[in-house]
């Protein structure tokens, strides 16, 4: 609860956009974070299923927020943005949808070597988009590959 309300309060101050699909972070550890944005009005497209602007924002959240939390974790200032972004998209998805970005380790990791460097160092992460079945399971409706790009800051 207190990840989500931060994160929407950092969107309503820094990216109101982002606050407008009203993220919520489902789990956060030091190795993976799962974000959930709903399927609703302002999310969805012409087809009834969720827009890819939408599904974009909700990778962005949920590999930002790690990488978020992992230079929180380093005590130290370190600069963030993405430098490249790829999309898959595999199924159609209409019902709300769950971002999963397990790649805590691979950050922490970069985040450590660009405390160590002068250079920004640009590194690939993945996020996996899918829907919640009725039986509990996942199934899998987009992938994604953004570039996560961090810089010790002065």
């Amino acid at each position: 609860m207190k990840q989500t309300f931060g994160m929407r309060l950092f969107g309503w101050l820094k990216i109101p956009l982002l606050a407008s699909v009203r993220p919520s972070v489902v789990e956060l550890t030091d190795t993976r974070c799962v974000v959930r944005i709903p399927l609703r009005r302002w999310t969805r497209n012409h087809l009834g299923s969720m827009y890819f602007g939408a599904l974009a924002i909700g990778a962005d959240c949920a590999g930002g927020l790690l990488a978020m939390d992992q230079i929180k974790r380093s005590g130290q200032a370190v600069s963030l943005v993405f430098k490249a972004f790829q999309a898959t998209f595999l199924k159609r998805p209409e019902s709300d949808v769950y971002f999963i970005c397990e790649e805590g380790a691979a950050i922490r990791d970069q985040v450590r070597r660009a405390l160590a460097s002068e250079e920004r160092l640009t590194e690939p992460m993945h996020i996996q988009a899918a829907v919640k079945l009725p039986d509990g399971s996942f199934e899998p409706v987009a992938e994604f590959a953004l570039e996560l790009s961090l810089k010790r800051k002065a």
